[in-house]
């Protein structure tokens, strides 16, 4: 068979329909948008209809969507942005003002709220359970009078867990703080597009983030819907654009493909559901059934219609990776970002699985081009490889030791 690849959660291929849509902003429409004479009006216009129709897909104010240059940037603007104009807001040292996150989060959101922490705010970064849900009372608990903000993932990226959003930011909104100032909820998006509800109205949020290499559209490219009356304070300062919320030069074959690809998922996201969450049950009721001492991590029902990450153990998921690339098998052991890192997954070990296990986890996110067939290959090729790599392995986890 030829390459099979199992890895959607970490990027996509550019849909063909996408780049057919942005081709003509490489060369032909090429003028800066923000210039007056025609060329750049015809640049500013691709980017206002493609606005539009975001609007449109997040049922959302035209001017509440902001173009950001990838999903980490739009997590980051949204952490940073919300919190410092707040606090300016409020003119209240940061030591009196309290965030929230969970443990869970990608490291783009992680990562900001240690930035903040060691500023001096104070952090909650909340537990989940063994499925890696964060418990709604747990959450309402966390709030306190101090609390301004707080950020929760939609649809975790490597265990595919799918979060209550709806719920949490009601909880938010309806919980007073002492500043008498109405609390923001922010939620990475990025793996829900084109799978879950991103109706902004109906999920009652603040800021969510979006990210375009995760939905068949190009890389370098995110969008953050900022509700009106947000408080956000722009990162990057320039030549004002996003209305003062983003400067630079607008990508504009990018937010010309972000625009198609959303569309593009989410007028296709029912039938691809379906089909996507009947091959992942196949592949890991094959993977259970047929090889023994593995679990799967996260939650059985509330999760992803296409991601299968994989306990197996007493093996190292690395060496594993390795061989199923020779047998052209593309899967990954974690988030991408981390794949240079040789430290556990911090959302496995947040769901209470112990360090030596850890390692031995694969995540593999099915995509449009995954078939039955490519199932059936990998049902075929995965318990040899294991049972190769275990006859090798000096690791014997003790099943005991897991909180499964």
């Amino acid at each position: 068979m030829g390459e099979i690849y199992l890895d959607h959660a970490a990027t996509t291929p550019t849909d063909k329909e996408v780049l057919k849509a942005m081709l003509p902003y490489f060369a032909d429409e090429f003028g800066n948008p923000n210039a007056l004479y025609s060329r750049g009006r015809k640049a500013k216009k691709a980017i206002e209809q493609a606005r539009t129709t975001i609007a449109e897909f997040l049922n959302c104010d035209y001017g509440e969507v902001i173009f950001t240059g990838s999903g980490t940037e739009s997590d980051n603007l949204a952490i940073f942005g919300a919190v410092k104009a707040i606090t300016k807001k409020l003119k209240t040292p940061p030591k009196d003002l309290h965030v929230i996150t969970s443990k869970i989060e990608h490291h783009a959101v992680l990562d900001p709220f240690k930035e903040l922490e060691k500023e001096g705010y104070q952090v909650t970064y909340l537990e989940v359970d063994k499925y890696g849900l964060i418990d709604q009372d747990l959450f309402a608990k966390a709030l306190t009078e101090q609390t301004i903000f707080a950020s929760i993932i939609y649809a975790n990226n490597e265990i595919g867990t799918i979060e209550p959003i709806k719920e949490l930011a009601t909880l938010v909104h309806e919980h007073k703080n002492s500043f008498n100032e109405p609390l923001v909820f922010h939620t990475d998006a990025c793996q829900a597009a084109g799978t879950l509800d991103i109706d902004t109205r109906s999920l009652g949020i603040d800021l969510m983030t979006l990210n375009g290499s995760k939905i068949y559209g190009p890389k370098g490219v995110g969008v953050l819907f900022k509700k009106t009356g947000t408080p956000l304070s722009p990162q990057i300062l320039g030549g004002g654009q996003e209305n003062g919320s983003r400067s630079g030069t607008e990508n504009v074959p990018a937010i010309v493909g972000m625009a198609k690809a959303l569309e593009l998922a989410q007028e296709n996201s029912e039938k691809e559901n379906t089909r996507l969450t009947e091959l992942r049950d196949k592949l890991v009721k094959g993977i259970l059934d047929t090889i023994p001492r593995t679990y799967l991590n996260g939650h059985p029902e509330k999760r992803l219609p296409n991601n299968a990450n994989i306990l197996i153990l007493d093996i190292e998921g690395e060496a594993l990776l390795l061989h199923l690339d020779e047998a052209g098998i593309c899967v990954s052991t974690g988030s991408a970002c981390d794949s240079k890192s040789l430290s556990p997954s911090h959302v496995l070990l947040a769901t209470g699985l112990p360090h030596a296990a850890v390692h031995g986890t694969i995540r593999m996110t099915l995509g449009k081009s995954t078939t039955d067939a490519d199932i059936d290959y990998i049902l075929e090729t995965l318990p040899p490889l294991v049972e190769k790599l275990r006859k090798i392995s000096p690791v014997r986890i003790d099943e005991k030791t897991l909180n499964r």
